[in-house]
Protein backbone atom coordinates (compact mmCIF):
# COMPACT_ATOMS: atom_id res chain seq x y z
CA UNK A 1 0.00 0.00 0.00
CA UNK A 2 1.34 3.41 -0.98
CA UNK A 3 2.18 6.04 1.60
CA UNK A 4 0.78 9.45 0.74
CA UNK A 5 2.97 12.54 0.76
CA UNK A 6 1.43 15.98 0.47
CA UNK A 7 3.40 18.40 -1.72
CA UNK A 8 2.10 21.81 -0.70
CA UNK A 9 2.80 25.00 -2.61
CA UNK A 10 2.19 28.57 -1.53
CA UNK A 11 1.44 31.88 -3.18
CA UNK A 12 2.26 32.58 -6.81
CA UNK A 13 3.43 29.04 -7.52
CA UNK A 14 0.33 28.62 -9.68
CA UNK A 15 2.26 30.90 -12.08
CA UNK A 16 5.27 28.59 -12.21
CA UNK A 17 6.59 28.51 -15.78
CA UNK A 18 5.17 31.97 -16.52
CA UNK A 19 6.36 34.18 -13.64
CA UNK A 20 10.01 35.25 -13.67
CA UNK A 21 11.30 32.27 -15.67
CA UNK A 22 14.84 33.60 -15.27
CA UNK A 23 14.50 32.74 -11.55
CA UNK A 24 11.94 29.92 -11.48
CA UNK A 25 12.39 28.29 -14.89
CA UNK A 26 9.86 27.26 -17.51
CA UNK A 27 8.44 24.12 -15.90
CA UNK A 28 4.92 24.20 -14.48
CA UNK A 29 3.33 22.71 -11.38
CA UNK A 30 1.96 19.96 -13.64
CA UNK A 31 5.58 19.15 -14.54
CA UNK A 32 6.45 19.13 -10.84
CA UNK A 33 3.56 16.73 -10.16
CA UNK A 34 4.73 14.37 -12.92
CA UNK A 35 8.33 14.44 -11.67
CA UNK A 36 7.29 13.84 -8.05
CA UNK A 37 5.02 10.95 -9.00
CA UNK A 38 7.85 9.38 -11.03
CA UNK A 39 10.29 9.79 -8.14
CA UNK A 40 7.85 8.42 -5.57
CA UNK A 41 6.35 5.44 -7.42
CA UNK A 42 9.35 3.07 -7.07
CA UNK A 43 9.29 3.75 -3.31
CA UNK A 44 5.56 3.23 -2.81
CA UNK A 45 4.87 6.93 -2.38
CA UNK A 46 1.67 8.50 -3.72
CA UNK A 47 1.82 12.25 -4.29
CA UNK A 48 -0.95 14.76 -3.60
CA UNK A 49 0.22 18.11 -4.97
CA UNK A 50 -1.74 21.16 -3.91
CA UNK A 51 -1.29 24.92 -4.38
CA UNK A 52 -2.97 27.91 -2.79
CA UNK A 53 -2.41 31.62 -2.60
CA UNK A 54 -4.19 31.62 0.78
CA UNK A 55 -2.40 30.95 4.06
CA UNK A 56 -5.48 29.49 5.76
CA UNK A 57 -5.95 26.92 2.99
CA UNK A 58 -2.36 25.75 3.38
CA UNK A 59 -2.89 25.43 7.14
CA UNK A 60 -6.07 23.40 6.52
CA UNK A 61 -4.11 21.03 4.25
CA UNK A 62 -1.42 20.61 6.90
CA UNK A 63 -4.17 19.71 9.38
CA UNK A 64 -5.65 17.29 6.84
CA UNK A 65 -2.20 15.70 6.48
CA UNK A 66 -2.37 14.68 10.15
CA UNK A 67 -4.97 12.10 9.13
CA UNK A 68 -4.05 11.35 5.52
CA UNK A 69 -0.33 11.82 4.86
CA UNK A 70 2.87 10.16 6.04
CA UNK A 71 4.94 13.25 5.18
CA UNK A 72 4.80 16.80 3.89
CA UNK A 73 6.98 18.49 1.30
CA UNK A 74 6.27 22.21 1.34
CA UNK A 75 7.27 25.21 -0.72
CA UNK A 76 5.47 27.93 1.20
CA UNK A 77 6.60 30.69 -1.18
CA UNK A 78 6.63 34.08 0.53
CA UNK A 79 4.87 32.59 3.58
CA UNK A 80 8.25 31.01 4.35
CA UNK A 81 9.43 34.33 5.74
CA UNK A 82 6.25 35.51 7.45
CA UNK A 83 4.01 32.70 8.67
CA UNK A 84 4.23 31.63 12.27
CA UNK A 85 0.78 30.11 11.70
CA UNK A 86 2.14 27.67 9.09
CA UNK A 87 5.01 26.81 11.46
CA UNK A 88 2.51 26.12 14.25
CA UNK A 89 0.46 23.87 11.97
CA UNK A 90 3.59 21.97 10.89
CA UNK A 91 4.57 21.54 14.54
CA UNK A 92 1.23 19.76 15.07
CA UNK A 93 2.05 17.28 12.26
CA UNK A 94 3.85 14.17 13.47
CA UNK A 95 5.48 12.99 10.23
CA UNK A 96 8.57 14.30 8.46
CA UNK A 97 8.54 17.71 6.78
CA UNK A 98 10.85 18.82 3.99
CA UNK A 99 11.08 22.41 2.74
CA UNK A 100 11.67 23.20 -0.94
CA UNK A 101 12.63 26.43 -2.68
CA UNK A 102 13.18 26.55 -6.43
CA UNK A 103 15.69 29.39 -6.25
CA UNK A 104 18.66 29.69 -3.91
CA UNK A 105 17.01 31.99 -1.38
CA UNK A 106 20.42 32.73 0.19
CA UNK A 107 21.57 34.48 -3.00
CA UNK A 108 18.51 36.72 -3.03
CA UNK A 109 17.19 39.59 -0.90
CA UNK A 110 18.14 39.41 2.77
CA UNK A 111 14.51 39.09 3.92
CA UNK A 112 14.40 35.71 2.12
CA UNK A 113 17.25 34.35 4.25
CA UNK A 114 14.97 33.63 7.22
CA UNK A 115 12.50 30.74 7.19
CA UNK A 116 9.99 29.94 9.89
CA UNK A 117 9.36 26.59 8.19
CA UNK A 118 13.02 25.58 8.56
CA UNK A 119 12.50 25.48 12.32
CA UNK A 120 10.33 22.38 11.73
CA UNK A 121 11.77 20.86 8.55
CA UNK A 122 14.04 17.83 8.61
CA UNK A 123 15.77 19.25 5.54
CA UNK A 124 15.72 22.08 3.02
CA UNK A 125 16.22 21.93 -0.75
CA UNK A 126 17.04 25.34 -2.22
CA UNK A 127 18.46 26.34 -5.56
CA UNK A 128 17.94 23.04 -7.40
CA UNK A 129 15.13 24.40 -9.58
CA UNK A 130 12.04 22.21 -9.73
CA UNK A 131 14.35 19.17 -9.45
CA UNK A 132 14.44 20.03 -5.74
CA UNK A 133 10.94 18.57 -5.42
CA UNK A 134 12.03 15.20 -6.85
CA UNK A 135 15.08 15.21 -4.60
CA UNK A 136 12.79 15.92 -1.66
CA UNK A 137 10.58 12.96 -2.62
CA UNK A 138 13.65 10.70 -2.66
CA UNK A 139 14.72 12.00 0.76
CA UNK A 140 11.17 11.53 2.04
CA UNK A 141 11.27 7.91 0.88
CA UNK A 142 14.35 7.40 3.04
CA UNK A 143 12.79 9.12 6.03
CA UNK A 144 9.64 7.00 5.74
CA UNK A 145 11.42 3.68 5.32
Amino acid sequence: MAQTVFVLNGPNLNLLGKRQPEIYGHETLDDVRTQCEAAGAPHGIAIELKQSNHEGQIIDWIHEARERAAGIIINPGAFTHTSVAILDALNAFEGPVLEVHISNVHKRESFRHHSYVSLRAEGVMAGFGVQGYSLAVLRMATLLS
